[in-house]
Formats: C-alpha cells, sequence, structure tokens
C-alpha cells in the first residue's frame, strides 16, 4: 500500500512538470505596441509633407497601415512554418536574392535619390532586393557554421563563414547601391561567428583596430577629396563639416539636428513639430528627429526601451530555441534589428555619415515592414518549439 501511493505521487510529479507549447506573447506585446506608436509618429510626421505633394494628408498613414496588417498576417503564416524547412530553403533564398539584385541593373531597376536600389513591380509598386539579402544571409550562415562543426573554431573556418556572408554584402554594395545595408549583412555575419566563437578576445582586438583604421581613414579621406563628385565620398565630407553644406547637401542632416534639440526634454507635443515641414524625406530615415522634437528626449528613450524589450525576447528566444539552427536564426534576427536601430539613431545625430538606413517598424517603407514582419515571424516559430514546466 505505501508503495503504491509513493509510485502514485511519482506520476502526480512526473505530471506537474512535462513540458507545454510555449508561445512569447510579450515579444508579441512589443511588437504591437512599436507598430502602433510607429503609426502614430508617421501620421504626425507625414500629413504636411503629403499636402506639399498635392496628396491625401493620410496617404503615407493608409499605406502603410495596408502593409502592417498584410504583414501581421504574413508573420503569422511564417510563425505556424517548421523552422527546420528553412535549411533546405537557406541556399535558393540565397541565390534568390543575388539574381533579383542583377536584375536591378536591368531596365527594370528604378533609381531615387542617387541610388539604383529597386525593381519595378506591376501596379506602380517597387521592391528592394536587399532586404531579402538579409533574410537570405539569416537563414544560411547558421547552417554554414553548424557544417562546419568544429573548423568554426579556426581562422579557415571563419574565412568560409565570412566568403558566404561577404559576397552577399558585396553584391549588395555594388549591384543595388546600398552600403549601409551591405555593412548590416556583413555585421550579421559576424555577430553570428562571435556568437560561436569560443574566444572573445581576437574579436576584439580586431574590432577595436578596425575602428581606430576607420576614424583615421576618414580624417584623411577629408582632407583628400574635398571637391569629390562622388556622393559617398560627398556624404563624409559633409559629415565631417555639415555647416559649410547647410544649403545643399547638408540641409536634412542640419535640420534633423534642430528638431532634436528644440524639443528638450518632454518636447513640443504630438503633432506640432515645424522641422518636420522643411527636413526632406522626413518619413523615411529622420523619423527619429521628429520623435525628439514633438516628444522629447523622453519619447526617444521610450522608443529605444521598447527596442530594447524587443531584442531582449529574442535573446530570450535565441538562449532557449531547441537546436543551435533555432539558436542561430534568433541570434541573426536580434543582430539586423540592432544593428539598424543603432545605425540609423546614429545618422540622425550625426555620428556617421547619413547612410539612408531607416528605423524598424517606424519608418515608412512597405518593403521594409513587409520583410521585417516575414523576419519577426521566425523567431515566433522558433518560440513554438519551446518546451517549459508545466
Amino acid at each position: 500500500m505505501a508503495k503504491r501511493q509513493k509510485n502514485q505521487q511519482m506520476n502526480k510529479g512526473k505530471k506537474k512538470t512535462r513540458g507545454v507549447q510555449y508561445f512569447d506573447y510579450s515579444l508579441l506585446a512589443v511588437l504591437v505596441f512599436l507598430i502602433c506608436f510607429g503609426l502614430v509618429m508617421l501620421y504626425s510626421t507625414s500629413s504636411y509633407s503629403a499636402l506639399i505633394e498635392h496628396k491625401d494628408s493620410m496617404y503615407y498613414f493608409k499605406r502603410q497601415i495596408f502593409f502592417c496588417v498584410a504583414g501581421l498576417g504574413i508573420m503569422w503564416f511564417v510563425s505556424r512554418i517548421n523552422y527546420h524547412a528553412y535549411i533546405k530553403l537557406a541556399k535558393p533564398i540565397y541565390y534568390l536574392s543575388i539574381f533579383l539584385m542583377l536584375l536591378v541593373q536591368t531596365p527594370l531597376g528604378k533609381e531615387a535619390n542617387g541610388a539604383r536600389r529597386w525593381i519595378r513591380l506591376p501596379f506602380g509598386q517597387q521592391l528592394q532586393p536587399a532586404e531579402i539579402a538579409k533574410i537570405a544571409v539569416i537563414l544560411l550562415i547558421p547552417m554554414i557554421i553548424i557544417q562546419l562543426n568544429k573548423e568554426i573554431k579556426t581562422w579557415r573556418g571563419i574565412g568560409k563563414v565570412l566568403a558566404w556572408g561577404g559576397f552577399n554584402a558585396l553584391c549588395v554594395y555594388k549591384l543595388t547601391e546600398n552600403l549601409s545595408t551591405a555593412i548590416i549583412v556583413l555585421g550579421i555575419t559576424c555577430i553570428m561567428i562571435f556568437v560561436m566563437h569560443p574566444k572573445t578576445a581576437p574579436f576584439v582586438a580586431i574590432a577595436t583596430a578596425g575602428l581606430g583604421a576607420v576614424f583615421i581613414g576618414v580624417q584623411m579621406l577629408g582632407k583628400m577629396v574635398a571637391n569629390s563628385d562622388n556622393f559617398r565620398l560627398q556624404r563624409i565630407i559633409v559629415w565631417l563639416n555639415p555647416e559649410q553644406y547647410a544649403s545643399d547637401e547638408g540641409y536634412q542632416t542640419l535640420q534633423g539636428l534642430y528638431a532634436i534639440g528644440s524639443g528638450g526634454f518632454f518636447g513640443k507635443g504630438l503633432g506640432n513639430s515645424a522641422q518636420k515641414m522643411i527636413i526632406p524625406e522626413v518619413q523615411n530615415d529622420m523619423i527619429l528627429s521628429v520623435i525628439c522634437e514633438e516628444l522629447g528626449v523622453f519619447g526617444a528613450i521610450v522608443v529605444l526601451v521598447l527596442f530594447g524589450m524587443l531584442l531582449y525576447r529574442l535573446l530570450f528566444i535565441a538562449q532557449n530555441a531547441p537546436d543551435i539552427y533555432g539558436s542561430l536564426i534568433a541570434t541573426g534576427i536580434f543582430a539586423h534589428i540592432a544593428l539598424q536601430v543603432i545605425l540609423n539613431v546614429a545618422v540622425v545625430t550625426n555620428l556617421i555619415p547619413n547612410t539612408g538606413i531607416t528605423l524598424p517598424f517606424v519608418s515608412y517603407g512597405g518593403t521594409s515592414i513587409l520583410f521585417l514582419m516575414v523576419e519577426m515571424g521566425i523567431p515566433f516559430g522558433v518560440s513554438r518549439t519551446i518546451k517549459i514546466d508545466e
């Protein structure tokens, strides 16, 4: 009798600790809140510029909300896919991204603001292949790292991984004239290598030396090519001395800084920005400057806290994924979002030259929001495989 009671207690204990399927509702809540915040700020930012362009004041808002709703549907669909299916799809998606980037150099390509980055689609739509390149690298590099196994700890293994990521980044840079996305693609690759490599010191030394070399190179380059006509070199020159080019190339940067400075800590109030009426393309990469003007430094802190919470949930999924592939693709998405936010903030505050990089989920852009939602569907799919104690 005592033995039977003991077995019943043991079976009861087993039932209490059995694994149940997990879904990251915290990540979903942060994402929805961030999207809603972005829509409010987009309407506040773009309503005046839309009228200047002889469009409905809600033109950008209505387009963005359409892409957000469509993106949420796509995200739900992607989240239902077993992420192991991407192992077979990774290389085809990688080669597809390169093929689409080649199409940019054909008559299908579209040029805007001195850069040729888009493909024309029917019904007046356009596609930026660089967005697919990010997803391609996020899915492929983990597979390459897993195949290399212990070889990833050697410089030869690191070189093989960098070859795949570096070639994609080179295609982004050369074929779509998109240096900022090329940096993000290469950054995603390097972060995944860093995560899988057992040693930290060599990476810190290389990063420190690289930053020092870039700083010295930029200073020397600024003095040597002061009169260059190349638009990338011109951006570096403007970055080094924006006041000298306040009436042309440096106009957007300076007006954005004025917006940040005039907002104070709590801002002028939602919809009360004055600089949004004169900053070019303010609804795209400079939207953070209007957030600072209308909601102040406090509003900017709220945005950064939201991104911090989003990244924390991605990190949680990466740490608790059932296998290395799931962990690495969640890490890749973490790296992408983090790098893009850091670069956008750095551009708006003039810490780096203007790159045209947008603020994820907040800036206007149909292609961008759709592919971001596709990306977010992947970690949701990984989270479904996490088992927690009941």
